[in-house]
């Protein structure tokens, strides 16, 4: 590498790193789909239980991501990261173990800390390492990660349910398979905690806290001498003219939140209102609902996580030229689209003996389809750019507080939207459901048009607050 040239290896190699911490993100958020049925039948639970069980771990999540931004701000990206992926081993070995549901929730609980921590720092710490002009990129790094430990979790529970038989059947050493589909997580949890050991931390929060020849020898490695040097004395300037980062910040001098902070809460509410986790988190229970069995519903997923890949993939490769305001406008569309598709096939769903669903002759095709479509478009857009622009749209002051109510806003609204999914499917119906997750999209829409600005090409230093 010349020192001279920087080396955007280097970069892509630790935005990596910090991005399995979205890897065990997704993992963690996926497993639980392949295992309601285990949950219900172990618990004994009711369908409120369920969605209980399954929406409890997104309030460890809201407390994550709310005090993870903080406390990043005290004690450093790195350092926290490294905490949430011991809490991720914890998580999932404790998930698996217990024989309550009580401590089965506590268990969740932990591991969304983790979750939630991993949420905002991932973003962040990427940003703040990132060159501008590819930082679209190495932040979309993050959700492609997301997503990657989504398709990985599928994958493990379709299989760990095919070899024992069903999810509820004992697997190795007399534990269910449901129980195993937890435990996998142990593995890339504990390389998390290896891996994050060979990254150094931010320059921007080496500076914060006067670490200068430590922020300096990072930005080297990452930009050459020339422009590192230069992009040292830019922080330098930058947090110099500011005191330390306090939650105050985020108000304007007429005592209201700045206009920021309402385009950050908005992105990350709207994000969840579409309806997204539902696929996820009950995509099992949803295809069974409509007469796909066991495995097929698992492997449905499977399609579900892959068509997630691709389409990230493309959202990372077109980021940076496109800009983020296009791939939001375009995201909202498809999904309004595939959504109210979705909504006007399951409203011509008959009711069968058994209370389920039974879609007429090749419209159980055209709701994969569209599901399908509808998965592509998020995270072709809404998935990756939500976390890309929060991690970088605000500025150095106000970034570790500005992370920390947009994280908690975001889980929030993903807690509410999950725990009530149960409830609405029995009491209004899917058709119901997707409608309202339709009008949320093209409500979406209108945001993006109106309120939302390019952040495309601006060095951190140069986002404002305003």
């Amino acid at each position: 590498m010349s020192r001279t040239e920087g080396s955007r290896a280097y970069a892509i190699a630790i935005s990596v790193v910090a991005a399995i911490g979205g890897f065990l993100f997704g993992f963690d958020s996926g497993v639980i789909n392949g295992t309601v049925e285990g949950l219900e039948v172990a618990f004994g639970s009711s369908r409120v239980g369920t969605g209980w069980n399954v929406a409890s771990m997104l309030l460890g999540c809201a407390i994550g991501a709310f005090f993870a931004g903080r406390l990043a701000d005290r004690f450093g990206r790195r350092g926290l990261l490294r905490v949430a992926a011991l809490f991720f081993v914890a998580s999932a070995w404790g998930s698996g173990w217990v024989d309550t549901s009580g401590a089965f929730v506590v268990a969740r609980v932990v591991g969304g800390l983790a979750v939630g921590a991993a949420s905002v720092l991932a973003p962040a710490y990427i940003s703040e390492i990132a060159p501008a002009a590819i930082r679209g990129a190495l932040s979309s790094v993050q959700q492609i990660a997301i997503i990657s430990g989504l398709f990985v979790a599928f994958v493990s529970n379709y299989l760990l349910a095919g070899v024992a038989g069903s999810s509820v059947e004992s697997l190795w050493l007399g534990a269910e398979a449901w129980r195993w589909m937890f435990w996998v997580e142990i593995v890339p949890a504990l390389f998390f905690a290896t891996a994050l050991l060979g990254i150094p931390e931010s320059p921007r929060f080496l500076v914060l806290r006067g670490r200068i020849d430590e922020a300096r020898a990072v930005l080297v490695r990452l930009f050459g001498d020339a422009v590192g040097g230069m992009r040292l004395g830019e922080i330098e300037t930058s947090l110099a003219a500011e005191h330390p980062p306090r939650m105050a910040d985020l108000l304007g001098d007429d005592g209201r939140p700045r206009r920021v902070v309402w385009v950050g809460l908005g992105l990350a509410t709207l994000q969840q209102f579409v309806g997204i986790n539902i696929v996820f988190y009950y995509g099992a229970v949803l295809w069974q609902s409509v007469g796909f069995s066991e495995s097929d519903a698992l492997l449905t997923n499977v399609i579900n996580g892959a068509v997630s890949i691709g389409a990230c993939a493309l959202a990372m490769a077109t980021i940076d030229r496109i800009g983020r305001r296009e791939l939001l406008r375009i995201g909202s569309i498809g999904m309004t689209l595939a959504l109210g598709a979705m909504a006007v096939v399951f409203s011509r769903a008959a009711v069968d003996g058994d209370g389920g669903l039974a879609l007429r002759e090749g419209e159980g095709l055209v709701a994969l389809v569209a599901a399908n479509v509808y998965v592509f478009f998020f995270n072709l857009s809404w998935g990756p750019v939500m976390w890309v622009m929060l991690g970088e749209m605000f500025p150095n002051r106000i970034r570790g507080a500005g992370l920390a109510v947009a994280g908690l806003a975001q889980w929030l609204a993903n807690f509410a939207i999950t725990v009530s999914f149960p409830v609405l499917l029995a009491g209004f119906g899917l058709a119901f459901a997707y409608g309202f997750y339709a009008a949320w999209a093209a409500i979406s829409l209108v945001f993006v048009m109106r309120v939302v600005q390019e952040t495309r090409g601006l060095e951190l230093e140069e986002m404002s607050g305003d």
